[in-house]
């Protein structure tokens, strides 16, 4: 085994182009269409990536569950000079969407700028090696490129990651670079220009609106687009179940795939909890103060197998999922543990006898 493969297998979390190797290479084999200047496969071999298909003989896996036109909408922003922003609730595949595009287009996903309050202005532009700075003064060796920079310098894609949680300044940094397409470096008297294929994916929670709210500068910079929450429970069911697999095969959990019933079940509970209303609308609910959406179903489910494969028999129990649905929606607040409570009593109690065990199991977990 090369040193390559060896390391492959033992990274935690296989970046998109990677998991997905195979898939991309038939993709370019079969790709009939025009390939955009620093893309490496057409427009609709993008779409066929993202959205499932066939590549000759090879099956393409959905990475995104949703409306399609969306995904078109996405693809055909960054054929053009304009940015991409993804607004969404937590859980809408944001950044799994990203992720994919950037895979697919450039062939690499991993120059990402995470937005927090402590991103500052260097982390969009540039810093210094500030040892080599002080022994030599500013140099090209000296310089510490930004993710985006080298997006830039190589016509690529970069990512931009929960832009509204970092301050203004942080954010305006990006108007220059979106509009002029260049980074001036007063220091060394230069400027890096865009190549051909450079382009920004930014993703935005619409949880943190109002926490550093974007401007309408950096906003016009931008294609948006409202990656919506699943419509419909077959949807949200069908996306939670293809993670599970697929986070599952990846960890190596020893344990069965959940059952039909525990998935709707679970997805059943989040539906109503979100919405504070039961599916058939006839009781209003008081909704946890956390977030309660499709990537907390699919860690809930992967974290109530990794615990039956560890402490149990391998088969989801009641028990497991109780432990994990306890987790996922009591949080801090103490509030939660009231909520729900409320639902155990009001809600999952009179559902019947398939619900009388997992019942059994919040409710003692609950106590």
């Amino acid at each position: 085994m090369s040193t390559t493969e060896h390391e492959t297998q033992e990274m935690m979390r296989l970046p998109a182009e990677q998991l997905y190797r195979e898939e991309l290479e038939a993709l370019k084999k079969a790709d009939k269409g025009k390939v955009p200047v620093g893309w490496q496969m057409s427009p609709q071999a993008v779409l066929a990536f993202i959205t499932g298909g066939k590549a000759g003989s090879t099956v393409i896996t959905p990475k995104y569950i949703g409306n399609k036109r969306l995904v078109e909408m996405a693809i055909a922003t960054l054929v053009t000079d304009r940015a991409l922003l993804l607004i969404g609730e937590p859980g809408t595949a944001k950044s799994w969407l990203s992720e994919n595009l950037s895979a697919a287009i450039y062939g690499h996903s991993g120059l990402v700028v995470q937005g927090t309050a402590g991103t500052t202005e260097e982390q969009v532009r540039y810093s210094w090696n500030y040892a080599m700075l002080l022994a030599q003064g500013p140099s090209q060796e000296a310089l510490v490129k930004s993710p985006i920079m080298r997006a830039m310098e190589a016509g690529g894609l970069a990512r931009f990651e929960e832009i509204s949680r970092c301050a203004s300044e942080v954010q305006d940094a990006l108007i220059s670079i979106l509009s002029e397409k260049t980074i001036s470096i007063p220091e060394l008297g230069r400027e890096i220009n865009a190549a051909k294929g450079f382009s920004i994916i930014a993703t935005a929670n619409t949880r943190d609106r109002g926490v550093n709210e974007m401007s309408a500068a950096l906003k016009r910079r931008f294609n948006i687009i409202v990656l919506p929450t699943p419509s419909d429970m077959e949807t949200e069911v069908e996306i939670v179940r293809k993670r599970v697999k697929e986070i599952a095969a990846a960890y190596d959990l020893q344990a069965a795939a959940p059952a039909d019933e525990a998935l709707y079940k679970v997805v059943t509970i989040f539906r109503e909890l979100r919405s504070g209303m039961t599916l058939d609308k006839k009781e209003k609910l008081k909704s946890p103060a956390g977030v309660i959406s499709t990537a907390e179903a699919i860690s809930l489910l992967t974290n109530s197998m990794a615990l039956a494969a560890s402490f149990g028999s391998g088969e989801l129990s009641d028990e497991d999922l109780a432990a994990g649905l306890q987790g996922a929606i009591v949080k801090d607040d103490v509030k939660d543990k009231l909520v729900w409570k409320e639902y155990l009593e009001n809600v999952m109690k009179k559902r019947g006898a398939e619900w009388r065990g997992l019942y059994a199991a919040c409710k003692e977990m609950n106590e």
